[in-house]
């Protein structure tokens, strides 16, 4: 009985000391870090894995995320060069690089960024006006970031990222804005519309122009047409009477006969039109002399019959 009294003590120091062992034995899991101090002071930083610290002198000051961070800031008011106040609102991206400036560097980490990133977005904005604000975005962005990220490197933060949410101009900058934008896309569609109509009105000339230039063709091409032929009849003409006067010459005719075609020649140049012929004499006593030989040889029909 007495040992048992004996060893309770002992079983109970054991079981303090067992779970003082197991209050101190430390998992530090993955993209994490613990700043330990001991008595006070800093003492090192627990990576991932398993750690123990001696209990009542080490103690965790600050648990710290390694995982990037997303901070998104309310809408700060700002006013630009020409003297136009508006609000913008920023999103921070940054990652803790060094857990032991993280703890130590700056009593309130996040409302010093908060408060930095403010005063840098109103010097930056203070140095462009309302319309290079609106469409500077990127530099900005930029801007800010190497600021933040060259502030912040004494805090152990590593600024990744920086971007500008929202810009809000005042209401009356806004009415202003809505129409002047109205005002260019109706500028922009009648220059459209005037452009359609320009190139509309060409395209008809053009048709019109190619229309008149084939129908000045077509008649150009008829008239070639009409002229080749008449200068086909003309040389067909030409040449039966070029055949004829050959024919007559190669017959060898008598005086008498070339009289009677030239006669023939006179009648037809005459073609009923004409009411006086000047015939030569020649011609008119052979004409006579045919004359007389046609009526004897009509009486000697008669009296034949």
């Amino acid at each position: 009985m007495e040992f048992i009294f004996s060893i309770i003590p002992i079983l109970i120091l054991v079981a303090i000391v067992i779970f003082l062992i197991a209050r101190n034995i430390r998992i530090v899991p993955q993209a994490n870090a613990y700043v330990i101090e001991r008595l006070g002071a800093y003492n090192g930083t627990w990576q991932v894995g398993l750690h123990f610290k001696i209990p009542l002198i080490d103690r965790i000051a600050k648990k710290v995320s390694l995982k990037e961070h997303v901070i998104d800031f309310p809408p700060q008011p700002v006013i630009t060069k020409d003297n136009v106040t508006m609000e913008i609102d920023t999103v921070i991206y940054f990652q803790i690089t060094d857990p032991k400036l993280f703890a130590y560097g700056v009593a309130n980490p996040m409302e010093a960024i908060e408060n930095l990133t403010a005063t840098t977005l109103r010097n930056i904005i203070g140095d462009l006006e309302l319309d290079q604000t609106l469409t500077s975005r990127e530099l900005i962005n930029t801007k800010m970031r190497v600021v933040l990220d060259e502030a912040t490197d004494a805090w152990g933060i590593k600024i990744n990222r920086v971007e500008v949410k929202n810009i809000t101009p005042p209401k009356d900058i806004q009415t202003a804005m809505e129409k002047q934008m109205r005002a260019e896309r109706e500028r922009r569609e009648s220059i459209i519309r005037a452009e359609g109509e320009k190139k509309s009105a060409i395209l008809i000339a053009e048709g019109q122009k190619a229309s008149k230039i084939l129908e000045a063709e077509g008649s150009k091409e008829a008239a070639i047409r009409k002229a080749e032929g008449e200068a086909i009849a003309i040389r067909a003409v030409q040449q039966a009477t070029a055949d004829g006067i050959r024919m007559l010459v190669d017959s060898d005719p008598t005086r008498e006969i070339i009289a009677l075609k030239s006669l023939d020649s006179f009648v037809a140049a005459a073609d009923g039109k004409a009411t006086k012929i000047i015939i030569p004499s020649e011609i008119a006593g052979l004409a006579g002399l045919a004359t007389s030989l046609k009526e004897l040889v009509k009486e000697d029909s008669i009296i034949s019959d």
